[in-house]
């Protein structure tokens, strides 16, 4: 028996590996590192006025694009979008440092979000035409799992930059991290377009690009973030009722139109399976658990607590390390385990963590008392999170794997609006100025979130069932570089699915 046919522990070392955690780490904590330099910018080229639109404008864009980008990622190949993304973004990153006033910075955050989608958006299929069977499932896990604990960290390294450095070291620092992606990006990326680029939707599909639905889904996304991102202090205006009218309205004809459209953005059909529509509903889940919650328990740390910047970041450690470490764990137990049980598990793992935390904190509580409650909190997002985006990859036909990226990046980045508003919401009837109040707030906030995650394990468990997942292939033996495509062929999945799972799959590829 082959060596490479033994069970793994860790994905196979390759510079596409390296290449798209690295990229998306960049994307990721550009999402909050930013956020910690407002008050900077503010002072400095703002005039005193609110900087917020700095973050907003960053979001917006990615959001809004990153649906397109993962769809035509399908008809026109990986290679040249996600060069373009790390192009942009590092371009855009130079214009954001040498910014003379906030409308330029805006500008730029929007190029820069643009580049973000485009990266997002071709993480999970280049990692699938490289990788197949275990080691697919182990490198998506990965990926996953280094992105959420990015984030995660993002408040400590963007306040010790802004703190030692000023503002504009916050993008400055992309600048040789995005040069040496670019140049990763080149030597290692397969010159062959991916699945979509030489599969049957290739160029003709290519030719009937759904420009519309594109657009109203950029409307859509653009105004229903806008609206989430308001602050939750202002009394409602005729304004935000306009931009509730549009996002309703655009929403609402995007999916009017991708019923119709030959080679829609969004394949709705996908959601006909139970497993793809749990998996997407259990992306959502957890970014609104993940940064929603971990918005106002540094909140807690900072004001509750009396805690500097950099050491409530501190505090948020062993999130970012048990996330690494289970996530891995988490790809490996749905070789074996049902893919459901084993995100119901890590979902179940994670609201003890947090009906922990909202039972053990007070303004007096000892830092020290909290560390094995953020470490439950970390295992089992870890254990929940890596494996949902293998299952959403197995259960749908190789030519969307780009759509289906984009479909985790637009959820996640919608899931992380709305954490934030909503368990914002929750906090402003519970919290307010002082210490106590602040913690009253986040004790609110944490119950929940404990009971969101009660949600996602009823979620996991009853629409990502071991019927609904087909097995995966084992990864071919052959020695040398893997092929730029490496993805299993229907049909030849182990263990064999049920006849009833082998006529819900032959339904679905013929209808998609």
């Amino acid at each position: 028996m082959s060596a490479r046919q033994k069970p793994r522990r860790l994905p196979p070392f390759s510079g596409v590996l390296v290449l798209v955690m690295a990229s998306t780490g960049l994307v990721v904590v550009d999402l909050t590192i930013v956020a910690i330099g407002l008050p900077l910018i503010s002072a400095d080229i703002a005039d005193g006025a609110s900087a917020e639109s700095v973050v907003v404008t960053y979001m917006v864009a990615m959001g809004a694009l990153t649906q397109i980008v993962g769809s035509l990622s399908d008809r026109w190949g990986r290679r040249s979008l996600f060069l373009a993304g790390i192009g942009v973004f590092t371009l855009s990153s130079l214009a954001a440092t040498a910014a003379p006033d906030l409308l330029w910075l805006n500008i730029a955050r929007v190029a820069q979000g643009a580049g973000a989608a485009a990266i997002m958006a071709n993480g999970i299929p280049l990692l699938s035409d490289r990788y197949a069977g275990e080691e697919r499932d182990l490198a998506i896990g990965a990926w996953g799992s280094f992105a959420t604990a990015a984030g995660l960290l993002a408040p400590v390294f963007g306040g010790v930059l802004a703190e030692t450095f000023g503002w504009r070291a916050v993008f400055a620092v992309n600048l040789p991290l995005g040069a040496a992606a670019w140049a990763l990006a080149v030597r290692v990326l397969p010159r062959a377009p991916g699945t979509g680029g030489a599969g049957a939707s290739g160029a003709g599909a290519a030719r009937r690009t759904d420009w519309l639905g594109g657009l109203l889904l950029m409307l859509g996304l653009g105004a229903a973030t806008l609206l989430m991102l308001r602050p939750g202090e202002t009394p409602w205006s005729a304004r935000d009722t306009a931009v509730l009218v549009t996002a309703c309205a655009a929403s609402a004809a995007f999916l009017a139109v991708q019923l119709r459209a030959p080679a829609p953005t969004l394949e709705l059909r996908m959601f006909a399976r139970p497993a793809f529509s749990g998996a997407m509903l259990a992306v959502l889940l957890s970014r609104v658990l993940t940064i929603g919650g971990s918005v106002y328990l540094v909140l807690y740390f900072s004001d509750g607590l009396g805690m500097s910047p950099t050491g409530a970041g501190l505090l948020m450690t062993p999130i970012f390390l048990a996330q690494i470490v289970m996530g891995m764990v988490g790809s490996k137990l749905i070789g074996t385990r049902p893919p459901g049980l084993v995100i119901g598990a890590g979902y179940a793992l994670k609201g003890v963590g947090f009906a922990a935390l909202a039972l053990l904190i007070t303004p007096g509580t000892p830092w020290w008392a909290l560390v094995v409650p953020l470490l439950a909190w970390g295992a089992g997002g870890g254990i929940a999170g890596a494996p949902v985006m293998a299952v959403a990859v197995r259960v749908t036909a190789p030519e969307r794997v780009g759509m289906v990226a984009g479909t985790v990046s637009t959820l996640a980045s919608l899931g992380a609006g709305v954490g934030t508003a909503a368990l914002g919401a929750v906090f402003a009837l519970r919290g307010g100025p002082g210490a106590e109040a602040v913690t009253d707030g986040a004790r609110a906030v944490l119950g929940v979130s404990a009971a969101l995650a009660a949600v996602a394990v009823l979620v996991a468990v009853t629409l990502i069932g071991p019927r609904r997942v087909p097995g995966r292939a084992p990864a071919p033996a052959a020695q040398g570089p893997a092929p730029a495509e490496r993805r299993p062929v229907p049909g030849t999945e182990d263990p064999v699915p049920t006849a009833e799972e082998d006529d819900e799959d032959d339904s679905f590829r013929a209808r998609t």
